[in-house]
């Protein structure tokens, strides 16, 4: 068996209906639901069950204080091909130092190293066929949304599977906590 995973931290339940008010106005947009709301940290992809288990002992290693975060602006990945529209996180180190320990926890479990550079945001919507001058509009709206400091105090495992035509299922597979 197979899983396919990756590391994030939750988004508080307390900011969903806040978030949730900014879904809206952008043809071609697929809304992510408030259940995936989440700022991931490392996307591992599939990995076979003994991978996992490694995995997840490599991660329970971590140790880190906990911080704090805040969502702040949005924007939009492929310049010219929106494919997804994104909310960002405050610049913050200890979020940076957590995904490089995630992403050196991929390696010692001989996972493929990321390329891409980290560009810590939380989905707010996949799209297609969305044209740019909707997105300069959302840009605008929303380019001051900040949302009040949370306190990430732990983050999680996730399993993932699409489902065809919805959103992706996630589905909690441990917590760490950052003590």
């Amino acid at each position: 068996m197979t899983l396919r995973l990756f590391a994030a931290l939750p988004v508080p339940d307390s900011l969903h209906a806040e978030i949730a008010r900014l879904q809206k106005g952008v043809p071609g947009a697929r809304w992510r639901p408030r259940e995936n709301f989440h700022i991931t940290l490392r996307f591992f992809g599939t990995v076979d069950e003994r991978q996992a288990e490694d995995l997840d002992a490599e991660l329970a290693h971590i140790a880190m204080p906990p911080f704090d975060l805040a969502l702040l602006g949005s924007g939009w990945f492929g310049k010219l091909d929106p494919r997804a529209l994104w909310l960002g996180v405050r610049p913050s180190e200890a979020l940076s130092e957590l995904n490089e320990k995630c992403e050196r926890a991929a390696r010692r479990c001989k996972l493929e190293p990321e390329h891409r550079n980290f560009h810590p945001h939380m989905t707010l919507a996949y799209l297609q066929g969305t044209p740019i001058d909707r997105l300069t509009r959302f840009a605008e709206r929303t380019g001051g949304f900040a949302t009040e400091p949370w306190r990430a105090t732990h983050f999680t495992l996730y399993s993932s599977w699409t489902s065809r035509g919805e959103s992706n299922i996630y589905e909690a597979e441990a917590d760490y906590p950052l003590l």
